[in-house]
């Protein structure tokens, strides 16, 4: 590290304090930021007070120059650099700091605030031969001054070539209102290094993103490039994304290749994305390994309905994909079921029943998958449609294993719940007939349902049943319920509790009515 006077200019006097900053091979000096600055300044001050509190009182002049010059670590650039910046030092400290005097005629060391430098000045290269100050002028008051050279400025940056081609010559320009000094004066220190790209190594995103505005505003090209090149390359994490995207979209006209940097985020493939969302969607299906496709099932659920909500309107995988796949895997289960339920199938070995019923748990499980799906397109009413006319299934279900076919009751439980909520619109004959179907093999499997599965929620599942019963006509709720009173009166527990139902029943049956009848004759005798 090397030092560079850093000075505070305040009416009356002068304070110098010394700054670390970096030295690259090309001499090119980086401004410090305001935090570091002040660090610097912090630490400056406690050494000056130890030493004050060490050394015997001196005086005046003696006492504030060893509390000024801290000891100096490498040497400048050049020795005649050194040579006029001690002389300048001196000077400076020359003009004095008055240090109060207490009333016993003892020096009182001066407690100051510490404040953050108000004025810097930066020199690049061989400071000896600069031909032009730039002043910059911060919108929070700090002034920074760069001795740097005119042939370099006006070589790699056209506004700058602009600003020296108006007039010569040209001893000094300023800069006002600068948004970002720190950055602009580590961009224009970048003209001066060999491989730009080098010096951005282990910056950070948004650090590149802050270089690549001010190098827009000089006309910077190499360090555009050199940004481009850098966010290319450089992985992206959380918000950084639509940063970078924003940043560079408008550069797409100015011929700086940006294209790879966007092909991250944009393909230029000619398939369309239903095709991949489709693609993905057959692979899940397909997938027999059960840590992998559990955990893909809640992805992909989770980033469909996020698709859904935040997307409206946007690509999105056909609700007619959809169906195929639900028709497909129907199909499938059919068959399984003839052959689980061949009366032969239980004298056969392990080995030969195992797949089977394995294979039947998987396409169920998909089934239900693709079931969430369309509940959250609200585009299930097909589905309940389907899975109401399924008679044969319904038959075959009580002579496959309760092990693996409780998956179909699942599916019937969430068609109950999604049209109890209200999230699927089917019509009376076919939520009728989903009830005379499918309602007793739910029954058949409540008590495995409610102990051998995690995602079961009776409460919820029971609240949906009763609620379809109540949409039928109140002849239709009739014979259903008294048909699942004479159930629940002999299993109890292993049977949906369909009391709150049985309540509505009632009263629709055995008080409305009366209520109205004799509403009705009150009525009739106030019109008379």
């Amino acid at each position: 590290m090397a030092e560079f006077a850093l000075r505070r200019l305040e009416q009356g006097h002068a304070r110098i304090r010394s700054v670390p900053i970096a030295v690259t091979p090309e001499g090119f000096w980086c401004c410090p930021s305001p935090a570091a600055i002040q660090k610097t300044v912090k630490n400056q001050n406690l050494q000056d007070k130890q030493r004050s509190a060490v050394s015997p009182p001196h005086s005046k002049a003696s006492s504030v120059q060893r509390a000024s010059l801290p000891p100096v670590e490498k040497r400048l650039a050049s020795t005649s650099l050194r040579s006029r910046l001690i002389a300048e030092d001196q000077r400076c400290l020359n003009s004095g700091i008055a240090i109060p005097v207490s009333s016993k005629g003892q020096e009182r060391p001066q407690r100051q605030t510490v404040e953050v430098p108000r004025k810097i000045s930066v020199g690049f290269g061989q400071m000896e031969t600069s031909d032009l100050k730039v002043m910059l002028h911060g919108e929070s008051g700090t002034s920074v001054r760069m001795s740097v050279h005119k042939n370099i400025l006006a070589e790699y940056s056209s506004f700058f070539a602009e600003k020296l081609s108006r007039q010569s010559p040209v001893p000094q320009i300023e800069i006002h209102a600068c948004e970002d000094v720190e950055i602009y004066v580590e961009t224009v220190g970048f003209m001066y290094a060999k491989d730009v790209k080098h010096r951005l190594i282990k910056q950070s995103v948004p650090r590149v993103l802050r270089i690549l505005k001010v190098a827009e505003e000089l006309g910077f090209h190499v360090c555009i490039k050199s940004c481009l090149d850098y966010l290319e390359a450089m992985p992206w994490v959380g918000e950084e994304e639509e940063n970078v995207v924003s940043s560079i979209r408008h550069l797409q006209d100015d011929n700086y290749g940006i294209s790879p940097i966007l092909n991250r985020v944009a393909s230029d493939l000619s398939r369309p994305p239903s095709d991949t969302l489709s693609q993905i969607m057959e692979l899940v299906l397909e997938s027999s390994e059960d840590r992998g496709r559990r955990e893909m099932k809640s992805l992909v659920l989770k980033l469909l309905k996020e698709n859904n909500i935040m997307a409206h309107g946007s690509i999105d995988i056909s609700v007619q994909s959809l169906y195929t796949s639900c028709r497909r895997c129907l199909d499938s289960l059919l068959d399984l079921f003839r052959h689980a339920s061949e009366p032969s199938f239980m004298d056969k070995s392990v080995e030969i029943r195992e797949p089977v019923m394995r294979q039947i748990s998987l396409t169920a499980d998909n089934l239900l998958w693709l079931v969430e799906i369309l509940v959250d397109r609200h585009a299930s009413d097909e589905f309940a449609s389907l899975w109401a006319s399924q008679n044969e299934l319904a038959e075959l279900h009580s002579r496959v294993s309760i092990t693996s076919r409780h998956l179909v009751s699942c599916i019937t439980s969430r068609l109950f719940v999604g049209i109890g909520k209200g999230e699927m619109l089917p019509s009376k004959d076919t939520r009728k007939l989903l009830l005379h179907v499918w309602l007793q093999p739910l029954i058949d499997d409540y008590g495995w349902l409610q102990h051998g599965s995690r995602s079961f929620d009776r409460k919820v599942v029971e609240e949906g049943i009763g609620r379809t019963i109540l949409t039928l006509p109140l002849e239709e709720q009739q014979s259903i319920l008294l048909s699942w009173l004479g159930i629940f009166l002999k299993t109890g527990d292993n049977c949906p509790n369909l009391q709150r139902a049985f309540e509505v029943w009632w009263r629709r049956t055995f008080i409305r009515p009366y209520v109205e009848h004799h509403g009705s004759l009150l009525q009739s005798a106030d019109s008379t």
